[in-house]
Protein backbone atom coordinates (compact mmCIF):
# COMPACT_ATOMS: atom_id res chain seq x y z
CA UNK A 1 0.00 0.00 0.00
CA UNK A 2 1.27 3.53 -0.79
CA UNK A 3 0.55 4.75 2.74
CA UNK A 4 3.01 2.23 4.22
CA UNK A 5 6.00 3.25 2.11
CA UNK A 6 8.88 4.64 4.17
CA UNK A 7 9.48 8.36 4.15
CA UNK A 8 12.22 9.18 1.65
CA UNK A 9 14.51 11.98 2.90
CA UNK A 10 15.82 12.61 -0.64
CA UNK A 11 14.64 16.12 -1.64
CA UNK A 12 14.24 14.99 -5.26
CA UNK A 13 11.65 12.42 -4.17
CA UNK A 14 9.22 15.22 -3.29
CA UNK A 15 8.14 17.10 -6.44
CA UNK A 16 5.35 18.83 -4.49
CA UNK A 17 7.86 20.33 -2.08
CA UNK A 18 10.06 21.48 -4.96
CA UNK A 19 7.10 23.12 -6.70
CA UNK A 20 6.13 24.95 -3.51
CA UNK A 21 9.77 25.97 -3.01
CA UNK A 22 9.75 27.58 -6.45
CA UNK A 23 6.47 29.35 -5.63
CA UNK A 24 7.95 30.69 -2.40
CA UNK A 25 11.12 31.80 -4.20
CA UNK A 26 8.90 33.66 -6.67
CA UNK A 27 7.14 35.40 -3.77
CA UNK A 28 10.54 36.40 -2.40
CA UNK A 29 11.60 37.91 -5.73
CA UNK A 30 8.33 39.88 -5.94
CA UNK A 31 8.78 41.14 -2.36
CA UNK A 32 12.35 42.27 -3.11
CA UNK A 33 11.22 44.00 -6.29
CA UNK A 34 8.38 45.74 -4.45
CA UNK A 35 10.80 46.89 -1.74
CA UNK A 36 13.19 48.24 -4.37
CA UNK A 37 10.29 49.95 -6.15
CA UNK A 38 9.20 51.64 -2.93
CA UNK A 39 12.71 52.84 -2.21
CA UNK A 40 13.27 54.12 -5.75
CA UNK A 41 9.89 55.82 -6.19
CA UNK A 42 9.45 57.23 -2.69
CA UNK A 43 6.13 58.25 -1.14
CA UNK A 44 4.59 60.30 -4.01
CA UNK A 45 3.39 57.39 -6.21
CA UNK A 46 2.11 55.52 -3.16
CA UNK A 47 0.16 58.60 -2.06
CA UNK A 48 -1.33 58.85 -5.57
CA UNK A 49 -2.42 55.19 -5.50
CA UNK A 50 -3.94 55.50 -2.01
CA UNK A 51 -5.68 58.74 -3.04
CA UNK A 52 -7.21 56.99 -6.07
CA UNK A 53 -8.39 54.08 -3.89
CA UNK A 54 -10.01 56.49 -1.43
CA UNK A 55 -11.83 58.24 -4.27
CA UNK A 56 -12.89 54.89 -5.73
CA UNK A 57 -14.61 53.85 -2.51
CA UNK A 58 -16.34 57.22 -2.30
CA UNK A 59 -14.20 58.77 0.42
CA UNK A 60 -12.83 62.27 0.69
CA UNK A 61 -9.02 62.25 0.81
CA UNK A 62 -9.00 65.81 2.16
CA UNK A 63 -10.91 65.13 5.39
CA UNK A 64 -11.06 62.81 8.35
CA UNK A 65 -9.16 59.58 8.75
CA UNK A 66 -8.39 59.35 5.02
CA UNK A 67 -6.46 62.61 5.24
CA UNK A 68 -4.59 61.25 8.28
CA UNK A 69 -3.78 58.07 6.35
CA UNK A 70 -2.30 60.04 3.46
CA UNK A 71 -0.26 62.14 5.89
CA UNK A 72 1.27 58.95 7.28
CA UNK A 73 2.89 58.19 3.94
CA UNK A 74 6.30 59.78 4.38
CA UNK A 75 9.83 58.81 3.33
CA UNK A 76 10.28 57.18 6.76
CA UNK A 77 7.16 55.03 6.45
CA UNK A 78 8.17 54.08 2.91
CA UNK A 79 11.54 52.90 4.29
CA UNK A 80 9.71 50.96 6.99
CA UNK A 81 7.42 49.37 4.39
CA UNK A 82 10.40 48.46 2.22
CA UNK A 83 12.16 46.93 5.24
CA UNK A 84 9.03 44.87 6.02
CA UNK A 85 8.96 43.64 2.40
CA UNK A 86 12.64 42.67 2.61
CA UNK A 87 11.92 40.77 5.86
CA UNK A 88 9.00 38.99 4.19
CA UNK A 89 11.21 38.17 1.20
CA UNK A 90 13.94 36.76 3.45
CA UNK A 91 11.40 34.56 5.23
CA UNK A 92 10.17 33.26 1.85
CA UNK A 93 13.79 32.58 0.75
CA UNK A 94 14.41 30.64 3.95
CA UNK A 95 11.23 28.62 3.45
CA UNK A 96 12.04 27.99 -0.23
CA UNK A 97 15.54 26.77 0.65
CA UNK A 98 14.17 24.48 3.36
CA UNK A 99 11.47 23.03 1.12
CA UNK A 100 13.93 22.52 -1.73
CA UNK A 101 16.09 20.54 0.71
CA UNK A 102 12.98 18.72 2.11
CA UNK A 103 13.51 19.99 5.66
CA UNK A 104 10.74 19.20 8.15
CA UNK A 105 10.79 22.68 9.70
CA UNK A 106 10.17 24.20 6.27
CA UNK A 107 7.07 22.05 5.78
CA UNK A 108 5.78 23.29 9.14
CA UNK A 109 6.60 26.91 8.32
CA UNK A 110 4.98 26.69 4.90
CA UNK A 111 1.89 24.87 6.12
CA UNK A 112 1.25 27.34 8.93
CA UNK A 113 1.91 30.42 6.81
CA UNK A 114 -0.28 29.20 3.93
CA UNK A 115 -3.06 28.25 6.37
CA UNK A 116 -2.99 31.78 7.79
CA UNK A 117 -3.93 33.10 4.34
CA UNK A 118 -7.02 30.87 4.00
CA UNK A 119 -9.46 33.13 5.94
CA UNK A 120 -8.26 36.09 3.86
CA UNK A 121 -8.80 34.07 0.69
CA UNK A 122 -12.37 33.26 1.72
CA UNK A 123 -12.97 36.93 2.56
CA UNK A 124 -11.63 37.89 -0.88
CA UNK A 125 -14.06 35.48 -2.54
CA UNK A 126 -16.96 36.97 -0.58
CA UNK A 127 -15.98 40.56 -1.37
CA UNK A 128 -14.58 40.06 -4.88
CA UNK A 129 -15.90 36.82 -6.35
CA UNK A 130 -14.12 35.80 -9.50
CA UNK A 131 -11.72 33.31 -10.94
CA UNK A 132 -8.63 35.05 -9.48
CA UNK A 133 -9.95 34.82 -5.91
CA UNK A 134 -10.91 31.18 -6.38
CA UNK A 135 -7.54 30.38 -7.94
CA UNK A 136 -5.69 31.94 -5.01
CA UNK A 137 -7.78 29.92 -2.55
CA UNK A 138 -7.21 26.72 -4.54
CA UNK A 139 -3.43 27.26 -4.63
CA UNK A 140 -3.25 27.93 -0.89
CA UNK A 141 -5.44 24.91 -0.08
CA UNK A 142 -3.21 22.76 -2.30
CA UNK A 143 -0.06 24.08 -0.59
CA UNK A 144 -1.51 23.37 2.87
CA UNK A 145 -2.58 19.88 1.76
CA UNK A 146 0.82 18.97 0.25
CA UNK A 147 2.77 20.27 3.25
CA UNK A 148 0.39 18.75 5.83
CA UNK A 149 0.68 15.44 3.98
CA UNK A 150 4.47 15.71 4.12
CA UNK A 151 4.35 16.44 7.85
CA UNK A 152 2.03 13.48 8.37
CA UNK A 153 4.36 11.14 6.47
CA UNK A 154 7.29 12.29 8.54
CA UNK A 155 5.41 11.67 11.79
CA UNK A 156 4.50 8.12 10.75
CA UNK A 157 8.09 7.19 10.01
Amino acid sequence: MAGNTPYNPDPHAHPGLAAIALLEAGKAVLAFLAAAGLEISGPAPLRTIINALILRIGGDPEQGSFSSLLNLITPDTVHLGAAALVGYGLLRVLEAWGLWRAKAWASWLGCISAALYLPLDVYAIIKHPGWASWLLLAVNVLVVWVLARDIGKRRKH
